[in-house]
């Protein structure tokens, strides 16, 4: 089947079609087609970014959270970021098992290895979403791979950022200022029947309180204790989200984050296109090759390029 027919599947909402187009969009295949007729439907989702470090559980909770969505009449989709091997390029964890509620409730969701992106999620993972919002899902739930302080990619890929700690990451608070704690638009402690819950919960206060949330000062950061486990606080989880989301409506500063997106997503294009013809036209390899043998600097060797 073409890519034309596909897009004519895809706008009678088959999920096949679908999955077929996010595969062409993942490795770089008849983008331009496909985006000059689908993107004109994108702009209506909500994009939730769900981050934290290995073992805050970010996967049962956004099973739960999907599927609470799900039964207040939204259409969820998932965005699952793993890790992938340096070798092969493909995703080590696949822990979608964690997801088969939110599966046999119907949730698409999509698997993306990071392929060796340090920012938490795959450079395309915003083409993707695009896909997934042209398609009709709203909201969209983007989950990072669980890499800690340098998944700060969400923040460019999302409307809303989670950030999901554990009572066990009282420890690490101080050292996650300068990242994922700048970032946070709802700050969730997950396993909060476990003990530290009530002393995370005043550190995540007062690093808040010193200020070093920057990414908007006019917006009062709720810290939301969870069980995922035990369905405790999702309702509460659900709520803030929604407060979130019509805030940032109100103020119109959803126009503005859409703005830089798309700046970006036209920067990402550009930075790729002209890689692509740059190594093309320049033999690069061989060059490199030549500016190895002779110990040339790469400063040096990048001048004479360029």
């Amino acid at each position: 089947m073409n890519t034309r027919e596909l897009i004519e599947r895809f706008k009678n909402k088959d999920r096949l079609a679908l999955s077929k187009i996010i595969t062409k969009v993942e490795n770089n295949m008849d983008i331009e087609i496909i985006f000059s007729e689908i993107y004109k439907f994108t702009g209506k989702a909500h994009r939730i970014g769900i981050t934290g470090p290995p073992g805050a559980g970010k996967s049962t909770l956004l099973n739960k959270i999907a599927i609470y969505f799900k039964r207040q009449n939204y259409n969820p989709s998932i965005i699952a970021v793993d890790p992938s091997s340096p070798f092969s390029g493909g995703a080590l964890l696949g822990d979608r098992f964690r997801m088969m509620e939110a599966l046999n409730e119907g949730i698409y969701i999509r698997s993306m290895a990071s392929r060796g992106s340090l920012g938490g999620i795959a450079k395309t993972t915003i083409f993707v979403a695009d896909v997934m919002d042209a398609f009709g899902f709203d909201p969209i739930f983007i989950e990072t791979v669980g890499v800690g302080q340098i998944e700060l990619d969400i923040i460019k890929a999302s409307d809303t950022v989670v950030v999901v700690l554990v009572p066990e990451s009282g420890d690490s608070i101080q050292a996650m200022k300068a990242g994922l704690m700048e970032i946070g638009d709802i700050f969730v402690i997950n396993k909060s029947d476990r003990e530290g819950a009530d002393k995370l919960y005043m550190e995540i206060k007062s690093v808040l309180d010193m200020g070093f949330n920057t990414k908007d000062k006019n917006w009062k950061v709720p810290i939301i204790k969870v069980s995922a486990l035990k369905d405790i606080g999702i309702k509460e989880l659900f709520e803030a989200i929604i407060n979130h989301k019509n805030y940032i409506k109100e103020s119109e500063k959803i126009i503005q984050m859409r703005k830089k997106r798309y700046y970006e997503e036209i920067e990402e294009l550009i930075k790729e296109e002209l890689w692509q013809e740059f190594k093309k036209k320049n033999q690069l390899e061989k060059l490199v090759e030549e500016g190895f043998k002779n110990k040339k600097s790469p400063y040096e060797l990048v001048r004479e390029i360029i």
